[in-house]
């Protein structure tokens, strides 16, 4: 049953008001904010997080469907991966000298991910993603990048919008204002639209010679178009341009080798952060060693990157997932996510269905326009919050949730799609929020 809201999160929107104060944005990554959930219902700080759960800090407990914007595969606090880095904590984290766990982490991947043949690391998604596209520029000597998806916050990526102000719409969110970014990157990053291989071609005919990379998210809640991404590595062969697949997103949750293994397309390198560790702070740039051994040259260089508690938690999450054989329970746990969901929408005459990959599942909610649709999302994700499952209109799923909380899920949802069809028929949508509509997502062109 919905709880009554009063003053649930109390606390959580005292804490954002003093964050406002003294953090600009108030949090460290956009995603987190609360206008992007249920502003004023959602939880917004918290205090711990165990397995499928978090607790906020007003004290209540959530199913989180968020996991922890995808960092967290296995669950949170996960006893074999936590217990490994407390082991590792004991006897030192960073050194004047390398540490072997950076060898021994680097055989594993290039042992499992179909492109790795060397291997440099990072701290997260974003910094990843600026080494790949460096090492690309490094190794072929020139300065262009094209790009489609989400690839961080780093100058090379906004630069995109110095020339064009909405050329980021369609792959991070409107309105990006490329402040800070120098006016002489303008022209060097170059959007491509997912899945259109004769529009590439031309975008690559146009600025021959002059493209280092090709950056792009393989795929995220949809699978690719039969023969697209094949159709990418050709034109990336033939106009002598490193292809990029940026993996963070989807990370190990598709198969034990990554995104590229499950669809058994290759690039030249790939960027990998968040599930790799299950939370805690470790990227990976891999590649063929072609592309990779110029770096040796090249100034890329931080203290952290060596840092032995990442190491460890990539090294113990990442056999972890093979062993407990991760994307096989996380690919039936969407499947039945997905069936049940659409079934009930059908029970209720909730005009909704649940699609995408089966790892990260998502809702489409079928409304009058663009506003009916937020109105319906922000709703959604309003009403489940009472009912203690916190998230978006999406499902980012981990090991952790079991039965149990695939069961309460669905209960949640019977009540809120009721709900929802009903307050749609009434025309009382705007009536039953008790929030600001929640901002957009970030928009991609690959879902």
């Amino acid at each position: 049953m919905a709880t009554t809201v009063g003053n649930r999160v109390r606390r959580s929107l005292e804490s954002y008001q003093r964050a406002n104060q003294l953090i600009p944005g108030a949090t460290q990554l956009v995603s987190r904010r609360p206008t992007r959930y249920a502003n004023g219902i959602s939880p917004v700080y918290a205090e711990k997080a165990k397995g499928a759960y978090l607790w906020d800090v007003d004290g209540n407990r959530y199913i989180d469907w968020v996991s922890g914007i995808g960092s967290i595969i296995l669950g949170y606090a996960d006893e074999v991966v936590d217990d490994a880095v407390r082991e590792q904590l004991s006897r030192g984290t960073v050194y004047s000298i390398s540490h072997e766990l950076e060898l021994e982490l680097a055989e594993e991947l290039v042992n499992r991910i179909p492109c790795a043949e060397m291997v440099r690391y990072a701290k997260g998604g974003g910094e990843a993603c600026a080494i790949a596209v460096r090492i690309a520029r490094g190794t072929t000597g020139r300065d262009k990048v094209l790009f489609c998806g989400y690839h961080g916050w780093h100058d090379w990526y906004l630069a995109a919008n110095l020339e064009q102000d909405a050329h980021l719409d369609e792959h991070l969110f409107p309105g990006i204002e490329p402040l800070g970014v120098p006016q002489a990157l303008a022209g060097t990053a170059i959007p491509f639209p997912y899945g259109d291989l004769d529009m590439l071609g031309t975008i690559l005919d146009e600025h021959r010679d002059q493209v280092a990379a090709i950056m792009m998210e393989p795929l995220r809640s949809e699978w690719p178009p039969e023969g697209y991404l094949e159709g990418v590595v050709k034109l990336a062969r033939e106009h002598g341009v490193v292809l990029i697949f940026d993996e963070v997103s989807t990370g190990f949750r598709p198969s034990p080798g990554g995104a590229q293994a499950r669809l058994g397309v290759t690039p030249d390198m790939a960027v990998f952060a968040k599930s790799i560790s299950n939370g805690y702070a470790m990227g990976a740039v891999v590649g063929k060693r072609e592309v990779m051994e110029p770096a040796a040259q090249m100034f890329i260089s931080s203290t952290y990157w060596g840092d032995t508690l990442g190491l460890r938690a990539a090294l113990t999450t990442l056999r972890e997932i093979t062993r407990r054989d991760v994307p096989g329970t996380l690919d039936q746990l969407g499947q039945n996510l997905i069936r049940e969901l659409n079934q009930i929408a059908d029970e209720t005459s909730l005009d909704v269905r649940c699609a995408g990959v089966n790892y990260h599942p998502h809702l489409a909610f079928a409304g009058s326009d663009a506003n009916e649709q937020r109105q319906l999302s922000t709703l959604y994700i309003q009403e489940m919050a009472k009912r203690g499952c916190h998230g978006y209109a999406s499902f980012y799923t981990n090991a952790s949730q079991d039965s149990a909380v695939l069961q309460q899920t669905l209960e949640a949802a019977r009540e809120v799609f009721g709900l929802l069809a009903t307050a749609r028929s009434d025309g009382r949508l705007m009536e039953l929020l008790e929030c600001d509509l929640s901002q957009d997502f970030f928009r991609r062109l690959v879902d």
